[in-house]
């Protein structure tokens, strides 16, 4: 079974691993902010980010399970998730920016119920049509891909030579 490491309390304050990142002294943010940032990032960051990674199975998928006909089309999923992943990264950095960056000092430095409540966001347009692109662009490829599938079934010519192969190596794999 699998057991968490016991708490090292023994250590120096200064050697302990960090378990969240150090507080920025020049960002005071509230609880509703903070939420508001938390949805942010599983929604927006999050789902990119997913999709990325179920891309990158879909194609090892294709490329372990299927024939080599079917490796471009692996390669493209494989393609198209390193696109979504680089699409991924830079929603992450446009939304840290958004949060994390003050641009207004003044306002900043001002108490909590004289700030402004509302801050402006900014929609990622940019991005979901950067996506919408790449997906049109992926998918108009994987059907040329298809299409260039040989349709015919490959029969071997003489089956009567393929049954006898695979009967000695039934009889290989028994003894």
């Amino acid at each position: 079974m699998f057991r968490l490491p016991a708490p090292v309390h023994h250590l120096p304050h200064n050697l302990h691993r960090r378990r969240h990142a150090a507080p920025r002294p020049d960002l005071h943010l509230n609880q509703e902010e903070l939420v508001e940032i938390r949805a942010a990032q599983r929604t927006f960051e999050g789902a990119y980010f997913r999709t990325s990674i179920s891309l990158f199975t879909f194609s090892l998928i294709i490329l372990k399970v299927f024939t080599v006909e079917f490796y471009p089309i692996g390669a493209l999923f494989a393609s198209y998730g390193a696109v979504i992943m680089g699409i991924s990264a830079y929603r992450r950095s446009e939304s840290n920016r958004q949060f994390y960056i003050v641009e207004d000092k003044e306002e900043n430095e001002l108490p909590e119920g004289d700030r402004s409540r509302k801050r402006v966001f900014r929609t990622s347009g940019n991005t979901v049509i950067v996506c919408a692109g790449t997906s049109f662009l992926a998918y108009c490829v994987l059907i040329i891909l298809v299409l260039r599938l040989d349709v015919e079934p490959k029969v071997p010519e003489h089956p009567s030579k393929a049954l006898k192969q695979l009967a000695h190596a039934i009889a290989l794999g028994s003894t």
